[in-house]
């Protein structure tokens, strides 16, 4: 655009002359012969007039100037200011636009930018260092820029497929604009527009590079001038052709207008301009390249990213020449110490300072002394990487956590001399006198239970169906090494308080496993001459249940803290219970008395006690004890919320009652995925056992209107299966206990064992127990049992007598077996009846109420009822139901009618029997 051209509006009135650009009229030019039609005000100045697509363009090209230098200096809050402003402008040129075509340096800001925003989002460590301001406003611009670009899509990739060529046509098409409508607008340094858009689209990549494109734009500028002396002349030619046709006004605008070439040499003079502009434009480039050549002989040229370059450099602990004693090495490591917890404060960077520390602490030989007082404070540092309690350590910073506490256990174990303790003032502390114990502050076992709570973090954040779940559990034979390295440093030095704590971390990764070796020793008892003694001892210190004995029976006699010895007692049940000790789990738990007042202690330690009472039931079915395992699952299975009881979920109806904060401290508490107990198979167990009880229960009280559910649970499964319109073959594991449930009601044991052990039931539950071939035998004798005493009950008033060896033969049973159990019927006073010795039969007494009885007792008991309301209600009406009659109806109710139904019960009963 030229020079004589301002930003005013067409419709402005020429009496506002404030707000237009005025130019000084040039001496000796072409216009000064031609006779302009001037106001007496505007003798000295001239008055610019410019087409709407000019006025638009140069907006535009503000715009985009200002965004180039954003993102020079990594400004993207302004850039994304003023890509609202270019949006808002474009939308103003749409009519010019559709008439012109989209500029092509419009659509090269738009890919340039959308390649820097990229850029900056694939930088990781720029966009942490990045305010929040700009950082903001970078996701921001990334989503409105490449929605804005899907319309210029098709402009975009022709721009990227051949940006130099688009560039080229793009200056071209500026001169051409400039000869024809003044399109080339030179700003006040005198530099065109279509050569500062070019400098913007191509990126210098060196000084040399710099120094080359401006003599190009310095060239560049020579030819628009000599364009514009062109222009001159033909506008003037022009011009004088116009005047006589025309009036004054018209000879006025002509000025700035120049026709199109009409003729085949006017046409062939352009083109033959352009081509020689071209050729210029490329013999500039070929020597361009060729000096670049010469420049890179040395060494090649490195793209890099723009903005200010970031030399890290390896921070200088001490001046040059600085002597190296401890008072320096410990001023310096209070110094870093400071820093730590502030806002802004590099972490990563604080650590490496601390290992450098170390470094030069060693190099120059201060003593250990010093080197533990920074291994101390390294391993705090690693801990407080992560200021977030809910966030767990990266897989590197454990490594390097568990690497650090080795090596300082290293260091204390090889210098007996060096005493470490909280209760040591950093005043007190001896880091170089040799000559007495070295005494430095810290506690190595808050290190060590801070450890084992960030080893519980990593395993309950990772998905424990993953290989990286496997991966992470192969550390905690690194964990419990560090642990009882810990606590054989502790059991030399360490307080009674400290060894009590140590002994606790040991036993919790203890009191859950089951010890394999031992298990095995108990079944196959070595012989003297297969193994030598050594290892013999080695088997004898592995077995986890003398360790687990030692350890608590410490805790139970030194510990002062209530919480230290619930836990360890909870832990000796458990351990108790895992390996079949049902007898001793069951007496620690009843001395123990830990139910009465278990509700008073904090959520962890209630998780572990529901956790321990499961497994004592389980322990108790695998005894066969079956009513001690109902009795032991009751309050956990009855509650139905089994998984949020034992630590290992949370249920989804329960997340909707609190708050995201208490959801949080829920999942803190819930135990790793290696501790889980299963779910499925504690079912099972519950509803088998209740299934054993509750069966010949309901078939002895089959009349009894009163009789209670000794399992509410199991009485729903059994609902559940009555509901279902079509019973098929039972699929899950309650409809397996439903089915076998009613073929125990039926006293057919066969059909009833068949459902409870098969291959699907073997597969989900009983396969999981340690000697599940113990458990399946226990199961059918069980079933049988059982069975025999569900036929007795519910069969009894048809027989008058029956044989032993009948129900032997029957149930599998042998003789003094089923002797045994009917004789406990009957001292039961369950069955009536009597056992015949000579002859091995069972004779019936037959005094069990028939069906029909039942009913009619059932009947007067009702009627009674309601002739007892009636008498009330009619009393009310009276209104003698208060007062001395009141006493006097109540006793006769009481009494008189309890009496006389009482009576009528008995006598009946006499007759009836």
């Amino acid at each position: 655009m030229s020079r004589f051209f301002t930003t005013g509006s067409d419709s402005e009135s020429e009496s506002s002359l404030s707000g237009e650009e005025l130019v000084t009229k040039p001496v000796g030019g072409n216009y000064g012969k031609q006779p302009l039609l001037l106001s007496e005000d505007e003798e000295d100045t001239k008055r610019v007039v410019r087409s709407a697509k000019d006025k638009r363009f140069e907006e535009l090209t503000n715009l985009i100037r200002t965004i180039r230098n954003a993102m020079k200096i990594r400004d993207v809050t302004k850039c994304l200011e003023e890509f609202e402003l270019l949006g808002k402008a474009y939308g103003k040129a749409k009519s010019i636009v559709d008439k012109e075509g989209v500029p092509r340096f419009y659509i090269r800001i738009l890919a340039d930018l959308e390649d820097y925003l990229n850029e900056l989002w694939e930088d990781k460590e720029g966009k942490k260092k990045m305010n929040k301001n700009n950082a903001k406003a970078l996701s921001t611009l990334r989503q409105k820029i490449r929605k804005y670009n899907r319309d210029f899509e098709s402009h975009i990739t022709s721009y990227k497929q051949n940006p130099e060529q688009s560039a080229d046509e793009d200056a071209e098409k500026n001169e051409e604009d400039s000869e024809g409508s003044s399109d080339e607008d030179e700003d006040e340094d005198g530099v065109s527009a279509a050569a500062f858009l070019k400098k913007k689209s191509e990126a210098p990549s060196g000084e040399s590079r710099k120094f080359l494109k401006k003599m190009e734009d310095e060239d560049e500028d020579s030819e628009d001038s000599e364009d514009d002396e062109d222009w001159d002349t033909g506008s003037t030619s022009s011009d004088s052709d116009s005047e006589e046709e025309e009036g004054k006004q018209t000879a006025l605008a002509s000025r700035f207008l120049k026709k199109a070439p009409t003729t085949e040499e006017d046409k062939k003079a352009a083109e033959k301009k352009r081509e020689d502009k071209a050729k210029k434009k490329h013999d500039r480039k070929s020597k361009r390249l060729d000096e670049e050549e010469e420049d890179n002989e040395g060494g090649e040229w490195e793209r890099v990213r723009g903005g200010v370059p970031l030399v890290k450099e390896k921070p200088k602990m001490f001046a040059k020449g600085t002597e190296i004693t401890h008072a320096v090495v410990i001023k310096k490591l209070n110094e870093i110490l400071q820093a730590r917890g502030k806002k802004g404060t590099d972490r990563a960077a604080q650590i490496e300072l601390l290992q450098l520390l170390v470094q030069i602490a060693s190099e120059n030989n201060l003593g250990e002394g010093v080197i533990v007082k920074i291994k101390f404070n390294i391993i705090a540092s690693l801990y407080d990487y992560n200021p977030n309690l809910a966030t767990y350590m990266k897989p590197e910073m454990w490594q390097k956590c568990l690497d650090c506490i080795n090596e300082l256990m290293d260091i204390l174990f090889a210098n007996p001399n060096i005493f470490v303790g909280e209760n040591i003032l950093e005043e007190s502390e001896n880091l170089q006198n040799v000559d007495q114990p070295l005494r430095v502050r810290g506690c190595i076992l808050t290190l060590v239970e801070r450890m084992d709570e960030e080893f519980t973090k990593i395993m309950q954040n990772t998905d424990p169906h993953s290989q990286e779940y496997v991966e992470h559990l192969k550390d905690e034979a690194q964990v419990c090494a560090i642990i009882e390295r810990v606590q054989r440093y502790l059991e030399e030095k360490g307080t009674t308080e400290e060894i009590c704590r140590v002994y606790l971390r040991r036993i919790l990764h203890t009191y859950y496993k089951f010890d394999y070796k031992a298990h095995q020793r108990q079944l196959t008892p070595p012989e003297g001459s297969s193994k030598s003694e050594q290892d013999q001892a080695e088997n004898e210190g592995e077995d986890s249940a003398v360790l687990m004995e030692r350890l608590c029976k410490y805790i139970y006699a030194k510990d002062r803290t209530d919480r230290i010895r619930t836990c360890a007692i909870l832990c000796h049940i458990y351990h108790h219970a895992l390996h079949s000790r049902w007898y001793q789990a069951r007496d620690l738990m009843l001395m123990s008395h830990l139910q009465d007042n278990i509700q008073h202690a904090d959520p962890p330690v209630q998780i572990l006690y529901n956790r321990t009472m499961v497994q004592l039931g389980i322990c108790a079915f695998r005894q066969g004890l079956t009513k001690d395992a109902h009795n032991a699952l009751l309050d956990i299975q009855s509650s139905g919320r089994a998984k949020e009881l034992l630590g290992q979920g949370l249920l989804l109806r329960s997340l909707q009652e609190r708050n995201q904060e208490q959801e949080k401290v829920e999942r803190r508490r819930q135990v790793p995925f290696h501790l889980h107990i299963n779910l499925e198979l504690l079912e099972c167990v519950y509803l088998v056992s209740a299934m054993l009880l509750e069966i010949p229960y309901m078939a002895a009280h089959e009349s009894d209107a009163r009789r209670r559910m000794i399992s509410k649970q199991f009485h729903h499964q059994l609902r559940v299966g009555e509901r279902q319109p079509l019973l098929g073959p039972p699929e899950s594991m309650r409809e397996h206990v439903v089915a076998a449930s009613k073929a125990m009601k039926m006293g057919d044991w066969k059909t009833c064992h068949s459902f409870i052990i098969n291959e699907k039931m073997n597969g989900k539950v009983w396969d999981l127990f340690p000697e599940a071939d113990k458990v399946r035998t226990m199961l059918v004798r069980k079933i049988q049992e059982e069975s025999l005493r569900t036929y007795l009950f519910t069969y009894s008033s048809v027989y008058d007598s029956i044989s032993m060896e009948t129900l032997s033969d029957m149930f599998e049973l042998d003789l003094p077996t089923v002797h045994s159990i009917i004789s406990k019927m009957i001292i039961n006073e369950e069955l009536m009846a009597s056992l015949d010795q000579p002859t091995q039969t069972v004779v019936m007494h037959r005094t069990e109420p028939t069906a029909q009885q039942n009913l009619a007792l059932q009947l007067a008991e009702k009627l009674g009822s309601l002739v007892e309301n009636n008498e009330r209600v009619f009393d009310h009406k009276q209104g003698t139901y208060g007062g001395y009659f009141r006493d006097q109806k109540d006793g006769y109710r009481k009494n008189e009618g309890y009496m006389r139904r009482g009576g009528y019960r008995q006598q009946q009963s006499q007759t009836a029997y």
